[in-house]
């Protein structure tokens, strides 16, 4: 999602084939962010230094990438939860450097492609995107070779003592297959730990914001990725395919309670707090599917929507294309009418309109021509009119997300035992980096 803010023409010297840097430790072989002499300090980590800069530029990251528009009280705490990260990343360079961990700008580059490809975007798109909110490129390259970095250190330290066994495999294709009747989820997570009980309260209310935010629009890939604790955040908080009961009991009581599309609320779990977003939903293969949505409006008729980026009919080429950017963007984070004008009125300059029940010959031939490759629950792909750039957004009711599914093979049951082994000790490394920590926080 965009919105910007103002131009910041020295970010555009950090371009996607430059080379830049971690904060803090060297671990990455790039060269940093600058920041401007005598920025005052944002924390000391391990007697290490995050500055105020560090800290303007991963709020702008966030602002930037998730849409979100806070208001004063809202600001505050999305500042505190981006220092919070700030500080744990920080721990984690420092103990990346002490491994001698290195992250390469090849590296950086594919992790950025896979990116841009999940969210349909182009490398332009991103440098624009960045620039117009203020942001270094660096700063967005810096927030994933940290992560690289990271993940390469709990493999580094772990990764020989985590043993799958033939008999494991055997273990969970049984179970596996005693389960055959029960259906699977795509889930992302948004995870943050709770290392004593006096931290209880405080996860709590941080991760009520986030959810605050998501139900704004922020994209949950986006608030993963700044935020969540678990190294599903590389991926955007994406866990794969979990079948019923694979989870924690309480993790696993929400989810089957949620349908395609759902955020649950913040839900403790050993461990920590985790947000839920059930991407799709699988059923055993040989189960009837759910019955497409009955049409509930007569041929010709469809509820709908509009957001409108109003630059007029004759706008200069670089205007139009800044809003043709814009509403792709915006596009890919409209799921149905449900909640769409809170979504719209975060975005500036943007405007919602409720156009009610339409009969499509009431229409532009040109709004129907767009809706004539939608299905229920849809958007058009962005358009230019007369009256500026348009969207043009179902309110009709999406067919289910289900599909079928088969038992995985040996070779994807592995990867999933060792990674969720990986996950356990990468918390638990993580946890005693934090409690061994010496952080002040100014």
């Amino acid at each position: 999602m965009i919105v910007a803010a103002g131009f910041l023409p020295s970010a555009q010297a950090a371009g996607a084939g430059q080379q830049v840097a971690t904060a803090g430790p060297a671990v990455v072989d790039e060269t940093p962010t600058p920041t401007p002499r005598g920025d005052g300090v944002a924390a000391i980590v391990n007697d290490t230094v995050i500055s105020q800069f560090d800290l303007r530029q991963r709020m702008a990251l966030f602002l930037a990438t998730s849409g979100v528009r806070p208001n004063a009280q809202q600001e505050k705490k999305i500042r505190e939860q981006v220092l919070k990260q700030l500080e744990t990343e920080r721990l984690q360079l420092l103990e990346a450097q002490k491994a001698k961990i290195t992250v390469s700008s090849a590296e950086v580059d594919r992790a950025i492609s896979s990116i841009l490809q999940d969210n349909h975007l182009t490398m332009d798109h991103l440098t624009q995107m960045l620039s117009q909110a203020g942001v270094y490129m660096a700063t967005f390259r810096e927030q994933i070779a940290a992560q690289i970095a990271w993940s390469k250190t709990v493999q580094a330290r772990y990764a020989g003592d985590v043993h799958v066994s033939q008999s494991d495999i055997d273990s969970e294709l049984a179970r596996l297959r005693a389960d055959a009747d029960k259906p699977r989820y795509r889930v992302s997570e948004i995870f943050q730990a709770v290392d004593t009980p006096e931290q209880d309260t405080k996860v709590d209310a941080d991760m009520n914001e986030l959810e605050t935010q998501l139900r704004m629009g922020a994209p949950f890939e986006a608030v993963a990725r700044q935020f969540s604790q678990n190294p599903s955040a590389a991926e955007g908080g994406d866990l794969g395919w979990i079948q019923a009961g694979q989870l924690q009991p309480a993790l696993d009581a929400v989810l089957t309670k949620m349908n395609s599309g759902d955020i649950s609320e913040p839900v403790r779990a050993a461990g920590g707090y985790y947000i839920l977003k059930l991407q799709a939903r699988e059923v055993p293969a040989g189960t009837k599917l759910p019955e497409q949505p009955k049409d509930q409006y007569p041929p010709g008729v469809l509820p709908l929507a509009r957001v409108l980026l109003p630059i007029g009919p004759k706008p200069p080429k670089e205007l139009l294309d800044q809003a043709m950017r814009a509403a792709n963007m915006i596009r890919s984070n409209i799921h149905g009418c449900t909640n769409l004008q809170q979504l719209v009125g975060q975005m500036r300059g943007a405007v919602y309109m409720n156009l009610g029940t339409m009969h499509l010959s009431d229409l532009s031939q040109q709004m129907q021509q767009s809706l004539a490759n939608t299905k229920g629950g849809g958007v058009t792909e962005p358009f230019h009119s007369e009256a500026g750039v348009e969207l043009i957004v179902r309110c009709d009711a999406a067919a289910p997300a289900v599909t079928t599914y088969k038992i995985p093979s040996r070779e994807e049951i592995e990867q999933q035992l060792f990674e969720e082994q990986m996950t356990v000790l990468a918390r638990r490394y993580m946890r005693d980096l934090r409690r061994d920590a010496d952080i002040e926080t100014r």
